[in-house]
């Protein structure tokens, strides 16, 4: 009976049998996965436009559904043309070679943005290229001052790195999704301009940014030299990122996605279900934006001494909360844990799995499918463990 229970809780979207902490009894749980919007599922939509996808060879340029794709993602973001690659990741990759063509050239970057902390290096590794890291304001800009001072340096100096490009992050996830402002953008491509650098934009979460500050993606775009876009994150695709920008610049990426080994072949499978989450962002995002909101206003009316989050900073899907009690990854374990007290109290067996983002902090990320009702229960299971806690 027990493991027709467990196979029926595998089957059911959001569930999972798990064993009552020291109960010896099994609660069949309800998961809500707020550790990144890349854990998102495709739905129904989707999975029917990936298994009626009409294909053929991308990588000899045939393939229909990709053809479609790049054509509207480049009319959405105001480019001349756009590349569909396999990731986020190769995307900016491909996108800093194609700027940075002479090996040893710098590029300018936030220390704590994802291209220069979790890409593995790549630009060095790979492209020869030098990166510069520069603090991250807390809105996740740089300081302006500084930028110029670095990128001046290099100008008729035989000891310094020759700065080609600057890479900024559109939303900042290390900074909680927080959204460059349009002033800000427009700034530092006035600047690159002055001294012949240039600006890449990674927007691995761009619509994200586009429905918080009510603007079109191109109006982000425009102030940028190239882009990148990823479609399995909040968009809701299993896979797949585009590259954007001018005509000669897409032709090079071309060239460097193969290089790279991201030329594929009967992709429209893949490129099918980014089409659907581009034709439904500006209906799904804002609810993402929302329940985030509507998280971080119930965890302020915890008033937990232990844990904070800073309404203000909430933007877009991202809630920091602080945590200057124990350990995040302890605090993590236990909002991912069950008890039989809990059932007890609340008459609701629920997992919350979350990452520790720092020493002091916790993020959490908000998708389509963590629902209103899903984000009420989020907040009765921090209630729960908060008063396990205690002061």
């Amino acid at each position: 009976m027990l493991r027709g229970l467990a196979r029926a809780a595998a089957r059911r979207p959001g569930a999972l049998w798990t064993r009552g902490s020291g109960s010896g009894t099994g609660f069949l749980a309800h998961v809500v996965d707020l550790r990144s919007d890349t854990v998102t599922k495709p739905g129904p939509a989707m999975r029917r436009a990936m298994a009626e996808a009409v294909v053929g060879d991308d990588d000899y340029g045939e393939d229909p559904t990709v053809r479609e794709l790049q054509e509207k993602a480049a009319k959405l973001l105001g480019v001349d043309r756009t590349l569909f690659v396999p990731t986020n990741t190769m995307a900016n990759l491909i996108s800093v070679m194609c700027h940075c063509q002479r090996r040893g050239s710098q590029i300018l970057l936030g220390q704590e943005c994802h291209l220069h902390v979790y890409e593995q290096g790549g630009v060095a590794q790979i492209a020869g290229v030098h990166s510069h890291p520069l603090p991250d304001l807390p809105h996740g800009t740089l300081d302006l001052a500084e930028l110029e001072r670095v990128v001046t340096r290099g100008l008729g100096s035989p000891y310094h790195p020759v700065c080609e490009l600057i890479c900024l992050e559109n939303t900042h996830s290390s900074s909680g999704g927080r959204v460059l402002p349009i002033d800000y953008l427009r700034q530092v491509h006035l600047l690159a301009r002055s001294y012949g650098a240039r600006v890449h934009l990674d927007g691995a979460r761009l619509m994200n940014a586009a429905v918080a500050l009510h603007v079109p993606p191109a109006r982000i775009v425009e102030h940028c030299d190239s882009v990148s876009l990823c479609f399995s994150k909040g968009l809701g695709a299993p896979v797949g990122a585009l590259v954007g920008g001018p005509k000669d610049f897409i032709e090079e990426a071309w060239r460097l996605r193969k290089a790279l080994g991201g030329g594929m072949r009967q992709a429209g499978v893949l490129a099918a279900a980014a089409l659907v989450g581009l034709a439904d962002f500006e209906e799904v995002l804002p609810t993402d934006h929302q329940n985030a909101r509507r998280f971080a206003r119930g965890f302020q009316e915890l008033a937990s001494p232990i844990c904070s989050v800073d309404l203000a900073a909430v933007e877009t899907n991202m809630v920091m909360v602080r945590v200057d009690g124990p350990p995040p990854e302890e605090l993590c374990r236990r909002l991912q844990a069950v008890s039989a007290d809990e059932v007890a109290q609340t008459g609701r067996a629920v997992r919350v799995l979350l990452l520790p983002w720092t020493e002091r902090s916790v993020r959490a990320v908000w998708h389509r499918d963590v629902s209103a009702q899903d984000t009420e229960l989020v907040l009765k299971k921090w209630g729960f463990v908060l008063r396990q806690l205690g002061p």
